[in-house]
């Protein structure tokens, strides 16, 4: 049986967990708004086989996503270069290429992300 007193304490952690996130957002905006990239990364789930191989299929919901994310170059570079991407697998010089190979008209061409150019 779990103690009154252990509940009370995760649920005061959770708080300052939710609390302190509220805050780090308020400071002001980051590569993606107000949304962490890291959170933003996880929306690109769909591109994780895409992302590290040039061969693999771009499916239509990753190319949704990047379509989304690409209009905001700089929030689309953070998350293919964000710790979340890395701890996935991305290959940056791959992920790099999935706005081109989604055949996005309006893509970020020749924007420049970390030690690499978007094609």
């Amino acid at each position: 049986m779990v103690s009154v007193k252990y509940v009370w304490l995760v649920c005061l952690l959770i708080m300052i967990g939710v609390i302190a996130a509220g805050f780090e957002g308020a400071e002001g905006a980051g590569e993606c708004g107000s949304i962490p990239v890291e959170r933003m990364a996880i929306k690109l789930a769909p591109c994780a086989s895409a992302s590290q191989n040039t061969r693999a299929k771009v499916s239509a919901s990753c190319c949704a996503e990047v379509q989304k994310l690409g209009k905001n170059p700089r929030c689309l570079c953070a998350v293919m270069l964000s710790n979340t991407a890395k701890s996935a697998g991305v290959k940056p010089a791959i992920a790099m290429t999935i706005p081109k190979r989604c055949n996005l008209a309006k893509r970020p061409v020749g924007y420049k992300c970390g030690g690499y150019t978007l094609p």
